[in-house]
């Protein structure tokens, strides 16, 4: 028998990004822990990705390419060999390319966070074939472009400094279920004496751990920020120093702050006053401070707008002059990836196709032909996730993945919601088997993997698969030739070293301490943006403000509850819902309900209930809850459908309206009603 270990890192949609190290029996992983070398991780995984040889040897993954056989969405399929799968799917895409390449739609997104199994080798594809592009908006897109349009760049403090700060504000995150290793730093600080604050709709396992949690309404984000602007402003907790140096639009932006009194805040976002005066005080007064952010309070109507307003906060009290003071959304504009390099977009040869966004593939697979929309979409290349579980307005989604004119191909490793509509399933690898290099947005590590173990079955890396079908396209070019660890050593050419990376595992990147100290923002100005010219040039205000939700409290009487979807604790997005062992913590598909709320309705835990908008119905148990505000019901995401009460998830319900910057979603943007049965 012999026993060896591998450096790997995580794959998954968490800004963790952990270095995993994985012991390998002979020709077996038996074990995934972290890496205690790798101080992010140090040596600690959260449940999900512990499990992870779970996922691998799955007694329902597939290991062979399946061809449908029965109606799409019935999931019947029949085994075929790569040759036959690859020949024909070539054929379908060279007669559906030479028609309009850009009737050929690629679909994908984080299933993979890895460079080259993400966009590596897919990206040529695409472009050397001339197909749609894909607008990747589903998570991020929002407080993306608002960090842009602000600070320049999806740019932040380092995560390691948190442990130092004396006051946290963790804005719009459940960290302990979704950025574990933040928390372990925020309870360090906890210890140290820091004053930690939860500000989210749902009281959250995070919130339960916190010195306060304030539970403001779903959208109403930008108007608590406004008003502790107006707190400092009138109480002068500012750092005039850095407004005047490094800031850019102050005057505006007071003269906007002072629109709103603590008072007119706490009318619209459902908390007391006295909630946001405090908050105010604790954070002007209190050095270092930082704030913590996540994508659910991006996920509105006003959502950029809200990421930019808290955004503007650390500029005004010159929290960025302390390594533990400032703002972390995301880090992931700190690394240097060479993407042109990866993707190689000069394969376009000029051409610029059509971008249709992900967030509304429901609207845009059921549209015909028009010179302003283009071809009708007649092949969509889906890897890397799963939108009939995930993408919003599901029930559209299905209709459009059900037409029997649309060749679907899905390339995943289980027989998901997605797949049961595909006309071949390509079996691919898992993170254990294949090469990759990754990024993060939680910390400032490169990180690589090597795989452990070999293939099971006849599962192919995406770049294998994408590389087999460039050459039955006939894409000659040398590019196509390139193995994943030529990929991986692509992806940051000489910035990173790749020895490094070959030896731990990972490397991190050399930055300063407190990226802001001295202004140095990466702004056409070089300042943090406050009024930015760039959105007023889009007709846009230049300054943050509260947006309304489309879907506003009170707005509809036939629709009075908000309904926010925040993922179960054992699942990211839909990964990891049919590992049994995870499910079966989570039991079943859960709508939390103040009891206020349920007891008006009749309702109580463990009812059956049907939640419902004019987008559609879905069928769930109910838990009355203090985790549920009142006015708010919280449903637990995202369950595959086909385990589900009745064949459909809590996205049957969500729109796919867009938010205000970014051209995001807005999950947490929803009115429903909410009975027994």
């Amino acid at each position: 028998m012999q026993e060896r270990t591998v450096r790997g890192a995580c794959p998954h949609d968490c800004p963790d990004t952990c270095s995993l190290i994985t012991t390998v029996v002979d020709t077996k992983a038996v074990r995934v822990a972290g890496n205690p070398a790798h101080r992010h991780t140090d040596g600690a995984l959260c449940t999900k990705v512990s499990r992870y040889t779970e996922r691998t040897y799955h007694p329902e993954r597939i290991l062979h390419p399946l061809r449908r056989v029965g109606p799409k969405g019935s999931g019947q399929f029949e085994p075929v060999d790569w040759d036959t799968a690859l020949s024909d799917i070539a054929l379908r895409l060279k007669a559906i390319a030479a028609r309009d390449p850009q009737a050929i739609q690629p679909y994908s997104y984080a299933g993979t966070m890895g460079l080259v199994q993400g966009e590596g080798m897919a990206a040529r594809f695409f472009n050397r074939l001339g197909a749609a592009h894909l607008d990747r908006t589903i998570c991020a897109a929002a407080g993306g472009e608002a960090l842009v349009q602000t600070l320049g760049g999806k740019l932040g403090m380092k995560v390691e400094f948190f442990a130092e700060a004396k006051l946290i504000v963790i804005w719009g995150s459940n960290s302990i279920a979704s950025n574990l290793h933040f928390w372990r730093l925020a309870q360090q600080a906890k210890r140290d004496g820091a004053r930690l604050v939860c500000i989210d709709p749902r009281r959250s396992e995070t919130a339960d751990k916190c010195h306060e949690h304030i539970a403001l309404r779903p959208g109403t984000d930008a108007a608590l920020a406004l008003a502790l602007m107006h707190q400092l402003i009138t109480h002068d907790w500012l750092d005039h120093g850095y407004i005047a140096q490094h800031t850019l639009g102050w005057e505006a932006l007071r003269e906007r702050a002072l629109q709103w009194p603590p008072e007119r805040a706490a009318e619209v976002c459902g908390v007391p006053v006295q909630q946001i005066v405090d908050l105010a005080r604790a954070y002007g007064t209190t050095k270092p401070a930082a704030i913590r952010l996540n994508y659910g309070m991006q996920r509105v109507r006003g959502g950029g707008n809200a990421v930019r307003a808290v955004a503007c906060l650390p500029a005004l009290v010159g929290s960025w002059r302390h390594r533990a003071g400032g703002l972390l959304l995301s880090a992931s504009g700190h690394f240097p990836v060479q993407r042109a390099a990866l993707h190689r977009p000069d394969l376009l040869a000029g051409r610029t196709p059509r971008t249709i966004n992900m967030v509304t593939i429901g609207d845009d697979l059921l549209r015909e032909a028009s010179p302003g929309f283009g071809p009708k979409i007649e092949a969509l290349i889906v890897y890397n996730s799963n939108p009939v579980a995930v993408a919003p307005e599901s029930g559209r989604v299905v209709k459009g993945f059900e037409r029997e004119d649309l060749f679907t191909v899905v390339l995943e490793h289980f027989q998901t919601d997605t797949a049961d509509y595909a006309d071949y399933i390509l079996p691919a690898t898992t993170q254990l088997e294949h090469w990759d290099i990754h990024t993060s947005y939680g910390h400032t590590d490169v990180l690589l993997n090597q795989p452990a173990i070999a293939p099971l079955g006849e599962s192919r890396s995406n770049t294998d698969i994408f590389r087999a079908l460039a050459a039955r396209m006939g894409f000659d070019e040398p590019c196509f030739a390139d193995d994943d660890e030529t990929l991986c050593r692509t992806a940051f050419g000489p910035v990173v070293s790749f020895d490094q990376l070959l030896e731990h595992g990972f490397a991190t990147l050399p930055l300063p301490d407190a990226p802001f100290a001295q202004g140095g923002f990466p702004t056409a100005s070089g300042r943090c943006e406050f009024f930015s010219a760039a959105l007023a040039a889009q007709g846009q205000d230049g300054l943050p403000d509260h947006l309304p939700n489309f879907e506003t409290a009170g707005s509809d009487p036939s629709h009075p509850l908000a309904m926010i979807s925040p993922p179960a604790r054992n699942f990211l997005n839909s990964s990891f819902v049919n590992v049994k062992s995870l499910r079966d913590i989570e039991g079943e598909p859960l709508l939390e309900m103040h009891a206020g709320d349920a007891e008006a309705r009749g309702i109580q835990s463990g009812d059956t209930v049907r939640v419902f908008n004019g987008r559609g119905e879905y069928r769930c148990k109910a838990k009355v809850s203090a985790r549920a505000r009142p006015g708010v019901v919280n449903g637990l995401g995202i369950w595959w459908r086909k385990l589900g009460l009745d064949g459909t998830n809590v996205n049957q319900l969500t729109s796919q309206k867009l938010t205000d910057m970014g051209r995001g979603p807005v999950f947490y943007d929803c009115l429903v009603e909410v009975e027994r049965g």
